[in-house]
């Protein structure tokens, strides 16, 4: 039982260091120029759809992301044999990871397409969200009450 845990806290620490290697590369990428830096910063339709759609995703995935995970904690993880609550709880780990990582993604394209600050703080709005999601061990015991051995 032991050596699941630790596997699933490893599997959901991987998960959280590929999360942040994405806004890393987005900016490295972006940083080094490129054609596509600026592209669009003179459409001031095609910059506002971005920044609204941006906006929008982040003002819907931040939160969701944040409560879907406790309700199914609650709802699903709680309720099933303990190696099938790891197996849900690596899951939903990388589910409330990818939806975090869509506003960064928006908001990183948006802030080096349009060259607009929205985009970078809604995708900084969604990495300081993510570290509500700091996983480790101590903290997989308490959410699906595993005492230690």
């Amino acid at each position: 039982m032991e050596e699941k845990i630790k596997r699933v806290v490893s599997r959901t620490k991987m998960m959280f260091v590929y999360f942040w290697l994405l806004p890393v590369f987005l900016v490295a990428f972006g940083e080094t120029g490129g054609e596509w830096v600026g592209a669009y910063a003179g459409d001031v339709r095609t910059a506002y759809f971005a920044e609204t759609v941006t906006i929008l995703l982040t003002a819907v995935l931040v939160p969701v992301s944040l409560k879907l995970f406790s309700w199914m904690l609650t709802k699903k993880i709680d309720v099933v044999a303990i190696t099938d609550a790891l197996r849900l709880y690596a899951l939903w780990s990388g589910v409330r990871l990818a939806l975090l990582a869509m506003p960064v993604l928006a908001g990183f394209l948006t802030y080096y397409m349009m060259l607009s600050n929205k985009g970078v703080l809604c995708a900084l709005i969604a990495l300081t969200a993510s570290l509500f999601c700091l996983p480790g061990e101590n903290r997989l015991r308490k959410e699906l009450h595993i005492e230690k051995e």
